[in-house]
């Protein structure tokens, strides 16, 4: 006689030799609700990394506007932006392709600084609603002789999905210049 065949499953610790449907799928299900809130936490990642780098542009572009106020310090209140009426005016003194640039008063010099400092900010950062983007530079007289020239740097934008905008604001003194010798 051969060897005999029982219809009972082996009863033990080696008895079981598969996986039910029931484990199956609560593996699956505790694997989705994982990957949920791993996309979630990729999403906030992305946002913030936006935010970084908008907030890095708004300084870049501060500090572009104070590099160009202390390399024309003699241009004083016309880099005031509440002096022009809309925006200023670019005035062609900075060289472009195909173009030499045109030789501009210190007065000019600073209202073509104005005009492309304004685009730039705009082309960078998003707009605050129906409003555009802030770039203003507010200049204040010195209060005494000797006193520094004052400047007041400020953009402002609103980042998507935040209900109030953003600004950055940077103050630049420029000391005053006495006699070369």
């Amino acid at each position: 006689m051969g060897p005999r065949l029982s219809l009972t499953p082996p009863r033990g610790p080696d008895a079981q030799r598969g996986v039910s449907l029931v484990e199956a799928l609560v593996a699956l299900l505790v694997l989705s609700i994982g990957m949920l809130g791993i996309a979630g936490l990729f999403v906030e990642s992305v946002r913030n990394s936006r935010s970084a780098l908008l907030r890095s542009q708004a300084v870049n572009l501060v500090a572009d506007m104070a590099d160009r106020i202390r390399a024309n310090a003699g241009a004083a209140q016309a880099y005031d932006s509440s002096l022009y009426t809309g925006d200023p005016a670019t005035q062609g003194c900075a060289p472009s392709s195909g173009d030499t640039g045109n030789n501009c008063s210190p007065a000019e010099l600073a209202q073509d600084d104005l005009a492309r400092w304004a685009a730039a900010v705009r082309a960078a950062l998003p707009a605050i609603g129906e409003q555009p983007v802030v770039a203003r530079v507010d200049y204040l007289a010195p209060v005494a002789a000797g006193s520094p020239e004052r400047y007041q740097i400020t953009v402002a934008w609103r980042e998507p999905g935040e209900p109030e905008p953003y600004s950055y604001r940077s103050d630049v003194l420029i000391m005053p210049r006495g006699p070369l010798t």
